[in-house]
Order: structure tokens, then C-alpha cells, then sequence
């Protein structure tokens, strides 16, 4: 969907016909909160349960040669995985970069990584800063990161021919890629809207092979860019009252040769099966087709299992969570009106957006027999954050906080991957509309109209 706040980051699967190799990891994590270390990759996810002292020792397969990441609850860093790792990992998660170091076979290349993230971010500085300079300012300091990825890698004891080889081909990516996406975040950090860059900016190579598993496996910035032309296009061609892109992603992802790459298409795409989507059913069974993710289709399974039960006349799932003005409201104690819930959060700027929209609906509707549930699934470290800025934006109707955020019963309930989302439950307590129309959208008040709600 077009406006639709995505969990961050999206893990892509696949699933692939390389030899599996044996590597092991062992090391020391100090301060961490759950005693988890997890590693991901394509198709891929292990988790080290550490000892007691924090030391952990594990030999396992993995499923190519290439880039995965790893990390704790708090903190995650790139890792390069190869024949014959042997690789040792020692930091603090209280203080987690000054202190990751690598020994052992593959300490080099995951070193640099680290070394490389450091220094980058060092350079770049904050993002919205970055995107925000002019055109002469963000080439000079991409050039200023450039020139310190080449000469990290330049100076580092790496041995490993191939890594380096896909190191070079990744520094390009990354210059590629932030030229690709400077005109649209130029345009909304500096707030300068209809942006076009000079006819001296350079233009992104769209020469890029956006088919080659190798460099998906190996290299973020390539998987950024993939990603992104594929949506981009896709949004394109689409017209202007169409909610979906399945009807033009599907032929396209089937010309796909690289299954990483398919598959990763596929991943992004599975969150069009959705209860608001018609077509749910079919999607659902042209992906699991698709894919050759094994993973991904159980996951998939479980999410579609939850949206048959989400037609409208099923009985609604149940919440009972804080209300700002104090102790609980559940969704029996509103039985015997309509009941209208935003699903939202405050770091959510399509959710902010839809605010004033909501507020004039609840006006219009005032009295009448519907009630209006914001639930909030801020972290419970924003929780003040929330109160604050219900307080300051003086926001209507029934305020509620949900008590885990994503995990939630409700959201987990209702399958919801992407915020804001809209609900319509009806005075009986069964399901209206499990996907229902934004209060931006004139189609929310000609439902209640048509439902007597007037």
C-alpha cells in the first residue's frame, strides 16, 4: 500500500543450492540484557544461547558465503561468513562499538566492516543533515566518505581475493545509492518540495545489473538499491486510485532468474495479504508457489490463517489496556456502539497525519453511537512521550496504550505489520472491517452513513 509505515527494516529470505560450509563462532558478550545472540542472513537464523560469564562457543552450517548480521537485543553489526570461519567475538552491549573486536580466521574482513561503519557514520554525521546539504556540499562529502571506505580497505590486513573484490564492487554501490536517493530526501529534509537536481548532478547508473545473487548476498547497499527500483517502479505504473501493486509485481518477480533476489521480492510483496485485500487468498497462493523459502512459507501460512478469521460478521479480537485518563477500557465495556480504533504510535509520521482528519471525523460524529479508540503501540520506554503528546495535541476520543507494542494480542491478533491501520467493530462486537478506511479518506464517513451512524 502506498502510505503504509512498514515495520522498519524488512529481513529478506531465500533459499538457495550452494554448498552449505562448517564455521564456528565463539567469544565473550559483557552487560547484555538476555543472554541471546542472534545471527540472520538469507534464509538463514541461528540463535547462541550464551553461558552464564557471557562466553559462548557454537559450530554450525551456513547457507552461503557472504554477508549476514548479528547481534543482541540492543545492538547488530554486519559479519562476514566464509569456508573456514573460525571467528572469535568479544565486546560490551553496554558500549558496543568502541568495544567489538574479531580474532581468529575472518577477523580481518569483519573488522574492516566494523571499522567501516564507524568511520562512516563519523563522516556522514546525522542523515537528515546529510540529505539536507546542497548539491555541492553532499557530492564533496560523499566523495570524503568514498575516499575512506577505499583507503580502510586499502590498509587492511585482509587476504581474502574474493572479499575484496566484492568490497570494491559494494564501495560503488554505496556512492550509487546515495545518489539515487538524494533527490527525494533532499526534497523532504531541506523541505524544498518538487526538488529536481541540477543538469550537472550526476545520474544514477541504471546500467546496474539489479539481477546478481552474488552481489545481493555480499552487499547491503545492492540490496537497498534492488529494493528500491523495484518499488519505485512498480509505483510508477500504478494508477492513481490503486491501493495494491500485486497485479504488477507478480509477472515482473517471475522474470527473476536469482532466487535470493526472488525471494526478496516475494517477502516485500507478502505484505499485500492483508484483511483489506481482496485478493488476499489468491496472493497468498501465488507467493507460496513462488517461493522456494521454506521459512518464509510457514511464516506466511501463520499470517494468512489469522486473516480468515478477520472477515467481517467474525467476532472481533479482544483488547483491555490503559486508558490515558486512567485504569483500563476494553472492547466489551464499548458494546452497544460502534467502535472506530486507530492503531498508531507516535514516531509514526503517516500516523500523525491522519490525526486532524481523525479529529474532524470525531466532531462530525460527536454523540452519535460510535466510539473512537486510539491505541497506541509506543515502546513502553516512550510511554510519558505518549502522554506528553496526547496532552499537547490535546487528542479526543479514548486514548489507550497497548502493553507490548508490536507483540501486543490485539496487533498480533489482527495481523498488523504496518501502522497507521484502521479498524470498524460493530455495537455486537463482531468485525466490520478489519482494514477500514482512513478519516482522510471520504469512503470512512459514506461507511458510517451507510451504517446509520448519522
Amino acid at each position: 500500500m502506498k502510505n503504509t509505515l512498514y515495520l522498519l527494516l524488512v529481513v529478506f529470505f531465500a533459499s538457495f543450492t550452494t554448498p552449505k560450509e562448517t564455521i564456528t563462532l565463539s567469544g565473550k558478550i559483557t552487560n547484555t540484557e538476555d543472554g541471546k545472540l542472534k545471527i540472520k542472513g538469507e534464509a538463514f537464523e541461528k540463535e547462541i544461547t550464551l553461558k552464564a560469564d557471557g562466553t559462548f562457543s557454537e559450530t554450525f552450517q551456513i547457507e552461503y558465503i557472504g554477508t549476514y548480521n548479528f547481534g543482541t537485543k540492543a545492538n547488530r553489526s554486519s559479519l562476514y561468513l566464509t569456508k573456514g570461519t573460525k571467528l572469535v567475538i568479544n565486546f560490551d552491549d553496554k558500549n558496543f562499538a568502541p568495544t567489538l573486536k574479531y580474532s581468529g580466521k575472518g577477523s580481518a574482513e569483519n573488522q574492516y566492516l566494523s571499522d567501516k561503519s564507524v568511520t562512516v557514520n563519523k563522516i556522514m554525521g546525522n542523515v537528515q543533515e546529510f540529505y539536507a546539504l546542497d548539491e555541492t556540499a553532499f557530492l564533496a562529502k560523499l566523495k570524503e566518505v568514498k575516499t575512506a571506505m577505499t583507503d580502510l580497505l586499502e590498509k587492511s590486513k585482509i587476504t581474502d581475493a574474493d572479499f575484496k573484490k566484492n568490497e570494491v564492487k559494494s564501495i560503488g554501490y554505496f556512492e550509487q545509492l546515495q545518489i539515487m536517493n538524494y533527490p527525494s530526501y533532499h526534497a523532504h529534509y531541506a523541505k524544498i518540495e518538487g526538488f529536481t537536481p541540477s543538469a550537472t548532478f550526476p545520474k544514477f547508473d541504471e546500467k546496474i545489473d539489479l539481477d546478481n545473487e552474488g552481489d545481493f548476498l555480499f552487499s547491503s547497499p545492492y540490496k537497498q538499491i534492488v529494493a528500491s527500483k523495484f518499488s519505485n517502479n512498480l509505483h510508477a505504473n500504478m494508477n492513481e486510485n490503486d491501493e495494491y501493486t500485486y497485479k504488477l509485481a507478480l509477472p515482473e518477480i517471475k522474470k527473476v532468474k536469482s532466487p535470493a533476489i526472488r525471494n526478496a521480492h516475494i517477502q516485500s510483496l507478502s505484505y499485500e495479504v492483508g484483511a483489506g485485500n481482496p485478493d488476499a487468498t489468491m496472493l497468498y497462493n501465488e507467493l507460496m508457489a513462488l517461493s522456494t523459502d521454506e521459512k518464509f512459507k510457514k511464516d506466511l501460512t501463520v499470517k494468512f490463517d489469522k486473516i480468515k478469521t478477520l472477515t467481517p460478521g467474525n467476532v472481533s479480537p479482544k483488547f483491555d489496556y490503559e486508558n490515558f485518563k486512567g485504569g483500563k477500557t476494553s472492547l466489551e465495556s464499548l458494546k452497544g456502539k460502534y467502535v472506530y480504533i486507530d492503531v498508531w504510535a507516535t514516531w509514526c509520521g503517516p500516523c500523525r497525519r491522519e490525526i486532524p482528519n481523525l479529529q474532524k471525523v470525531e466532531e462530525q460524529f460527536h454523540g452519535k453511537n460510535i466510539e473512537f479508540v486510539s491505541l497506541s503501540i509506543d515502546a513502553k520506554k516512550d510511554y510519558e512521550k505518549w502522554r506528553k503528546f496526547v496532552e499537547d495535541k490535546k487528542l479526543g476520543g479514548i486514548q489507550l496504550f497497548a502493553d507490548s507494542d508490536w507483540s501486543s494480542k490485539f496487533v498480533q491478533d489482527y495481523a498488523i505489520e504496518g501502522i497507521p491501520r484502521f479498524i470498524l467493530i460493530d455495537p455486537n462486537g463482531n468485525i466490520v472491517s478489519a482494514d477500514a478506511p482512513r478519516p482522510s479518506d471520504p469512503k470512512l464517513v459514506a461507511k458510517f452513513e451507510e451504517l446509520g451512524i448519522k
